[in-house]
């Protein structure tokens, strides 16, 4: 549980870069890099945005093995290990635990709408396969089914279920998950609009798709929530809703990527089922990338200055 503590703050899930259909290792592994530099706290890989139910297994180990590798314990790496098979969904997780993953990132059963008495079983199986701390996914919106207050708090008390990405747009449940489950719990944001609201109310910080293309101003924006500047939270926040907006165009990762490819950070690769981006929507988000990344490039600089600024300890 030692890098449990740190995933905190702006935390990006990475998409997985194609090059003519195949890994394109170099683009990812320069992603997790421009990540960890620009203030991101932890990676999360594989999951929803990694397109991570169009991997093969051999991918998904290679993928977190290469993002722990370029980590080096600098900061957490987060595996996504989800299925609706309990089954391969410990395999994922076992896998996951052998490539250098600090954590996982578990959702619940899609598809299937199981029982509660089968996702509290399916996530205990998990949780005992391994022995890295396990963060709940609960995104009822792409899965058809939820987890409810009282089987989080029952599954919490096994000893490394670790937090919850609360993807289930309901900021209320934040301030009664803390009350129930007090301040070590970690509760993160799936919601990159959502940021402020959750934190306000007791979250620890949001796993963001926004944070892969401003890594620099979303670390910004979740300092200052850490230090209760709340003009400055306002004022990120005013910058990154257009961006916000125009990522959710169409299901994610297919505008993330996009901008990613503007910026000439990965190949403009996807897998079917998902399709590229229409024309229109396209065209809205190289105009929401031309105001803000000039912003983003300038707050980079200046956090890179004083960190090099910044006295040594004696």
């Amino acid at each position: 549980m030692n890098q449990i503590a740190v995933i905190r703050g702006a935390i990006a899930t990475l998409p997985t870069p194609y090059r003519f259909g195949s890994l394109d290792m170099p683009a990812f592994e320069k992603l997790c890099e421009r990540l960890i530099k620009r203030g991101i706290s932890a990676l999360v890989v594989c999951s929803t945005t990694g397109e991570a139910s169009l991997l093969a297994p051999g991918e998904h180990h290679r993928l977190i093995y290469a993002a722990a590798s370029v980590a080096a314990r600098r900061v957490p790496v987060v595996a996504g290990a989800g299925s609706n098979n309990t089954e391969k969904a410990v395999e994922l997780a076992r896998s996951a635990e052998l490539a250098g993953a600090s954590a996982l990132l578990c959702v619940t059963p899609y598809f299937l709408k199981p029982t509660e008495a089968g996702m509290m079983a399916h996530f205990r199986a998990v949780h005992d396969a391994v022995r890295i701390p396990v963060i709940l996914h609960d995104v009822p919106e792409r899965t058809a089914c939820s987890l409810t207050d009282v089987a989080i708090t029952r599954l919490a008390s096994l000893p490394r279920i670790a937090g919850l990405k609360d993807a289930a747009a309901n900021v209320e449940r934040v301030g009664r998950l803390r009350r129930r489950l007090g301040p070590n719990f970690l509760l993160l944001s799936g919601a990159d609009s959502e940021q402020p609201l959750f934190r306000a109310a007791g979250g620890d910080g949001c796993v963001s798709i926004a944070a892969n293309v401003t890594p620099a101003l979303c670390s910004a924006l979740q300092r200052a929530c850490d230090e209760k500047r709340t003009a400055e939270v306002e004022r990120i926040d005013r910058l990154l809703a257009p961006l916000h907006e125009a990522l959710s165009l169409e299901i994610n990762p297919i505008p993330l990527k996009r901008a990613l490819h503007r910026l000439g950070l990965v190949q403009d690769g996807l897998r079917l089922p998902l399709t590229p981006l229409r024309p229109e929507a396209d065209r809205r988000l190289g105009a929401v990338l031309d105001r803000i990344m000039p912003i983003e490039e300038e707050m980079s600089r200046l956090a890179s200055e004083s960190l090099r600024n910044r006295p040594r300890a004696a």
